[in-house]
């Protein structure tokens, strides 16, 4: 029966080189395969957009092969699982994991990262603040960057997915907040809607000065969404024992050439400082130790999230170029129809 169903798949059709745009993706359909012993059909409810996807893509591999021409665009995704012959799965189970761009899914349970068990809480959250988004700033802010009480707590990419959760994490530690966001309109959401201590625009000409006045007893903890010339300005203001945690590198359009930049070391040496990167892959043990204490605080409201929901799969090719225009606010998702209307 299953046989007989089709799955419409955003492939990526050619290779980009840096940020990819809708021309590199097209949509494709296929039939949806008879389950084997030991797998599962989810149906996807929610795809997500993330910029590591940019890496994903490009010829030169990260920390991940990239997705070869053809293939289904990697993502995380969350849904329901409608049919089963695993015995760790059943029927109605609400799941997230690397399903990726696509209606329909098989899996043997490999890609799964978790069962989504929040009660009353959207299952949407399972790829924002309550997944791979807020693991991020969980556990990179905790384990990584170490925040004491008082410390000044600098974020790039503030108002994003992920910098937002880290902000308001770093509050809940009793830490004091510094902003980084882009333009006016995203620079002031970090101030009434995050709750930052201060905030500043990257894209304004006293950016310097802004940075200054924020952090009159220099940075304590940089949470590095961005690399470039941001990274270049905060570092000059670390304190003694900073910490800097490394977990994105938005700003930097293609390693080929190899950017070139300030030479950072000697501020490091200087402060006896540390830079370390961060990979959520590698707390995957711990997940449903980060969720444990995310989810209260999103139920309490220390922990507030902002979503922005494209609908529809058509919507999907274009996605992640218009992250990188900054056209999101908030975590971007892609919202699939109802089962209804997935063909079947």
């Amino acid at each position: 029966m299953a046989a007989a169903m089709k799955n419409r798949q955003v492939v990526l059709a050619s290779r980009p080189l840096g940020i990819p745009q809708a021309e590199h993706f097209r949509i494709a359909q296929a039939d949806v395969p008879d389950l084997r012993d030991g797998q599962f059909l989810v149906r996807n409810e929610f795809l997500s957009v993330e910029p590591a996807m940019r890496g994903w893509v490009n010829a030169a591999a990260n920390y991940a092969d990239p997705v070869p021409i053809g293939g289904v665009m990697r993502s995380f995704a969350a849904g329901t699982v409608t049919a089963s012959r695993h015995a760790g799965y059943a029927v109605g189970d609400k799941v997230m994991g690397m399903l990726g761009w696509q209606e329909w899914a098989v899996s043997d349970g490999t890609g799964i990262r978790r069962k989504v068990r929040e009660a009353g809480l959207p299952l949407s959250l399972s790829l924002g603040v309550l997944g791979i988004n807020g693991l991020t700033a969980y556990f990179a802010l905790t384990e990584v960057g170490q925040p004491r009480p008082g410390d000044t707590v600098v974020v790039s990419t503030a108002a994003g997915a992920v910098g937002s959760a880290v902000g308001q994490i770093a509050k809940i530690a009793g830490c004091r907040t510094v902003g980084i966001a882009g333009g006016p309109t995203k620079r002031q959401q970090c101030l009434d809607e995050f709750g930052y201590d201060a905030a500043v625009d990257y894209k304004a000409p006293d950016f310097i000065a802004q940075l200054a006045a924020a952090c009159p007893r220099g940075v304590d903890v940089y949470y590095d969404n961005t690399s470039g010339s941001i990274t270049d300005a905060v570092v000059q203001r670390i304190n003694k024992n900073a910490r800097i945690v490394v977990c994105g590198t938005a700003s930097v359009s293609s390693w080929d050439p190899w950017p070139s930049g300030p030479r950072i070391e000697r501020h490091l040496l200087n402060k006896s400082a540390r830079m370390q990167g961060f990979l959520v892959w590698d707390y995957e043990h711990r997940y449903e130790e980060a969720v444990a204490k995310l989810a209260p605080w999103v139920r309490d409201g220390r922990l507030k999230y902002r979503e922005e929901i494209l609908d529809g799969l058509e919507s999907a090719p274009d996605a992640i170029a218009g992250l990188y225009r900054g056209e999101n606010q908030g975590k971007r998702l892609i919202r699939l129809p109802p089962e209804a209307a997935h063909g079947v």
